[in-house]
């Protein structure tokens, strides 16, 4: 399951997307992150994802690569879900061995938060997915930019946050690594109490810390080998462009964006 989350991952392509200015795909994805926090009906979520099915399609990602990452924070879905179907007041539809109520208005918004989760995971995975490390860390720093007057180091907070997303698929291998270790070395991670559950995972995190650091501490000496002294003075081999392309990506945004907001009660 841990190897099925797609954040932070990149696949390499040619599509209509993968072509965006990095900028662009990065403000775009705060505008969509914003529209589905903004819809708050059935209508409104069923344009989210008819159009969310839409970027996908045209990003040439594989539906089922995109949907496992799912699969990593479905239990996290389904508790959120069942907190909120059982803790909202409301009608009482049923009762869970006949102590817990289940209400309308719980249910209702159990579905939404849901639905609201998935569609963040699908829309900040999608920009990793089409967007590499190096255009990600560049668009960054244009975007951040303007806060240099205010003594923002720009750079180095874009390649800290590159960084950070870049290593987010290597260490969940890692930890994937050392779990079917531990398993052959007969450690049980799916039974027990959750407290038995929690002290199994010790002998897993102490060598995923230690793995993280010696990974941090390759990383620092790589960057030292090569000169690296942050932004000051850096050129790059390709400048940001924004094409036309782009401008036709912000006017299907927009137009999305200002449907969802009709779409409001």
């Amino acid at each position: 399951m841990i190897k099925d989350i797609t954040i932070g991952q990149y696949l390499p392509g040619d599509s209509f997307i993968h072509k965006l200015d990095p900028r662009v795909k990065i403000m775009l994805s705060f505008l969509y992150l914003i529209t589905v926090f903004v819809v708050n009906n059935y209508a409104g979520y069923g344009i989210v994802i008819v159009f969310t099915l839409f970027m996908i399609a045209i990003a040439h990602v594989p539906f089922k690569y995109l949907f496992n990452g799912i699969k990593g924070i479905i239990w996290l879905i389904i508790f959120t879900a069942v907190l909120n179907a059982t803790l909202t007041p409301g009608n009482v539809l049923f009762r869970l061995f006949d102590v817990i109520p289940f209400t309308d208005k719980g249910i209702n918004l159990a579905i939404f938060m849901s639905l609201r989760l998935i569609l963040l995971i699908i829309g900040t995975s999608l920009l990793t997915l089409t967007t590499s490390p190096i255009a990600l860390t560049d668009g960054i720093e244009r975007i951040l930019n303007p806060f240099k007057r205010i003594g923002l180091p720009a750079h180095e907070l874009a390649m800290m946050m590159t960084i950070a997303l870049r290593f987010i698929p290597t260490l969940l291998d890692e930890t994937d690594k050392i779990m079917k270790a531990q398993m052959a070395r007969g450690a049980d991670f799916d039974s027990g109490s959750i407290v038995k559950k929690a002290k199994g995972l010790i002998p897993v995190l102490v060598p995923l810390f230690i793995s993280a650091f010696r990974r941090a501490d390759e990383l620092a000496l790589a960057m030292e080998a090569r000169c690296y002294k942050g932004g000051e003075g850096r050129t790059r081999l390709k400048q940001l462009r924004v094409s036309y392309r782009d401008y036709i990506a912000i006017t299907l945004f927009l137009v999305f964006s200002i449907i969802c907001i009709i779409s409001r009660r």
